[in-house]
């Protein structure tokens, strides 16, 4: 039995144009904008090199990127190295020499992720399983707003445009963390965190193009505003090629994109500051005030709104406000108390069609929520870390997801720590309310009484630099799910129409390796591994016919090798090595690949590159059904210019 694909990504090619995102009255407010400070305010401070430039970035030394501080395992500040969770940072400086010019593919340096390109503008990412171009299980953020929309809890990749060189560093927890970040954070975290507007001073633009990156080019102003007020502004465009069809033609969907956004960060004496930005259509503040004795508070505001049209399929319109206040406490000499509350309403309008309905068309949604989670210094180098969040849906009413985890830190050279946790994937718009035809005949329903995905999961770890310049971090897991979805058929006789059910359960495992080692004073390596796998089954009285293969294809092992080069005359040659093992069902067969990059500092403010991408073969299949339609990721180069002034 073939069932229905889901329409939120894939519609029919003929005549498919790449769905978009737009406000046209926020995105003129922010193009305007970067023209008028571009214009109007005096760029101060940028004598001499930028701020940015890739020289300061690169002398960071194996000892020092595992003490980045890092805020998505604990929501406060602390180093990588002693972090109490399977996690992995990517820097913007790994993002600049890798070569990627989009999210996806920056996200595929770290085997700790499953990343797979669907089609021209599709894209499947997820950790630890449960892979599909639909992925519910993750959560993704972007300088703290979440991208997920709430239409089927996963992400619309293809309009993340976030502007690559104003990266800092991409924070992925590989496991839950729902304890802290609430529903959806099931298998995982990514955290995508921009710079501050202080460090990225003076002027900056880039322009490329090759055989597959067809055309690309950005352009950012940085600037101050005053005493303790920075500010930085920027435009960007970029047109990607289509794929290629596994029978040789053209899929013709290209992706075009276009993107202008700004950011102004302001000090407060040592004391907090504030935080202002926007890209295409949301606006987010932040505010930050930090007491004596560690004490300190978050308040963060965001307001979104998203357009996506698929023609023939579906279009939604989608209004998003988010409120988040968090605070810290240190309790004594012994203990760390983080807790705070949040609200968030959403509300949609959903266009029918024919083919795909969702019933009613509009939805408002409220969520309430609240955390509190305390860190207790125990003796023998022992950390206890326990807390909880609790939520409130329309959904399913009241949900609690605690989480306790142990940390024993000799010295700073080893970490070794465990886990469990409890997450859930709450119901979405398409677990209840869609309605999919076809010739007017329903052949697909969701259910008003679809529950949670449950999800309990046991985790170890342990982190050692066994010597200067080389660092190993292992990871395992196991988690046991209930309540996952499953796909009924209607009463006998009848087939149709199939419905959704919490029918399923399952248990995955793994294991996660990772080495980073300067070989040289010039040469750096890491080296990543994971292994995967799972075992569904359907409680009794189910009936679909599935055999659980909708609920994600995943590849059993994963490796990453990258090497980073600094040579002569300001030359830097990077690669990065890929292996993903066979997709089970439907058969994609595994591949590796290679891309490699040579980049040359021609000075302070110059740079010029050459990126080779997926270099092994012509093309290859990522995703999806084996048929001549199946639409494969083909070999490409293109060149970059990168000017600071």
């Amino acid at each position: 039995m073939t069932m229905p694909i889901s329409p939120l990504h894939n519609a029919p090619r003929s005549g498919r144009r790449s769905p978009t995102v737009r406000n046209a009255h926020l995105q003129q407010a922010a193009a305007a904008l970067c023209v008028a400070l571009a214009a109007a305010v005096p760029v101060q401070g940028t004598q001499g090199p930028p701020a940015d430039q890739p020289s300061e970035l690169k002398s960071l030394t194996i000892e020092q990127l595992m003490d980045i501080d890092v805020t998505s395992v604990s929501r406060r500040s602390e180093p990588v190295s002693g972090a109490a969770a399977a996690i992995t940072v990517i820097t913007g400086e790994d993002v600049r020499r890798s070569g990627a010019n989009n999210l996806p593919d920056a996200l595929r340096i770290t085997a700790g992720l499953e990343v797979a390109q669907s089609n021209g503008n599709t894209w499947a990412i997820s950790s630890r399983g449960f892979n599909t171009t639909t992925a519910n299980k993750l959560l993704v953020l972007i300088d703290g707003r979440s991208i997920y929309t709430p239409l089927f809890s996963g992400v619309f990749w293809d309009v993340q445009d976030v502007m690559l060189e104003d990266i800092d560093r991409i924070e992925i927890i590989r496991g839950p963390g729902a304890t802290l970040w609430g529903a959806n954070a099931v298998n995982g975290v990514i955290n995508i965190l921009t710079k501050s507007a202080r460090d990225t001073q003076g002027r900056l633009a880039t322009a490329g193009g090759g055989t597959e990156e067809r055309g690309f080019g950005s352009f950012r102003q940085g600037g101050k505003m005053g005493e303790g007020t920075a500010y930085r502004a920027y435009g960007k465009y970029s047109y990607r090629d289509s794929l290629a069809l596994a029978n040789g033609d053209s899929a013709r969907d290209p992706l075009r994109r276009g993107q202008a956004g700004f950011r102004l960060d302001r000090e407060d004496s040592g004391h907090g500051g504030f935080t202002f930005q926007g890209d295409a259509a949301n606006l987010l503040g932040r505010w930050t005030h930090t007491y004596a004795s560690n004490a300190g508070s978050d308040l963060q505001i965001y307001y979104d709104y998203t357009h996506r049209q698929i023609p023939r399929w579906f279009e939604e319109h989608r209004h998003t406000l988010d409120v988040d206040y968090q605070h810290r406490q240190p309790v004594g000499a012994r203990q760390d108390l983080v807790w705070g509350a949040g609200y968030r309403v959403t509300h949609d309008q959903v266009g029918n069609s024919p083919g795909v309905a969702f019933l009613p068309d509009s939805v408002t949604e409220n969520l309430f929520s609240a955390f509190a989670q305390d860190e207790i210094a125990l003796p023998s180098h022992l950390r206890l870390t326990v807390g909880s969040k609790f939520e409130h849906n329309r959904w399913t009413g009241f949900e609690v997801q605690p989480s306790v985890r142990f940390a024993w830190v000799p010295d700073d050279r080893r970490t070794l720590w465990a886990a469990i946790s409890r997450a859930v994937r709450t119901p979405t718009r398409f677990d209840e309310d869609i309605v999919i035809y076809t010739s007017g005949v329903p052949i697909l329903e969701g259910s008003s009484g679809f529950k949670s995905e449950a999800l309990l999961a046991y985790e170890l770890g342990y982190r050692v630099q066994p010597r200067t310049g080389l660092v190993i971090a292992l990871a395992a897991f196991y988690n046991a799910y209930d309540d996952l979805r499953s796909y009924e058929p209607a009463a006998p006789p009848a087939v149709f129409p199939y419905h959704f059910a919490n029918k399923l359960k399952g248990e995955t495992w793994g294991l996660e390796g990772r080495v980073s080692w300067q070989a040289a004073s010039w040469w750096r390596l890491h080296a990543e591994y994971a292994y995967f796998d799972k075992d569904l089954s359907f409680d009794p009285g189910s009936y679909d016919p599935t055999a659980g293969n909708l609920e994600g294809n995943d590849p059993r092992n994963r490796a990453v090798l990258r090497s980073q080069m600094d040579l002569p005359r300001r030359f830097e040659f990077d690669g990065t090595l890929r292996y993903v093992s066979r997709l089970p069902a439907p058969v994609v067969p595994a591949y590796t690949e290679l891309d490699l990059r040579l980049g040359w500092q021609a000075s302070d403010r110059l740079e010029l590159s050459l990126v080779g991408q997926n270099l092994l073969h012509a093309r290859h299949p990522e995703f999806g059904p084996p048929t001549p339609l199946r639409e494969e990721v083909q070999r490409g180069a293109y060149g970059k210019v990168t000017w600071r002034f």
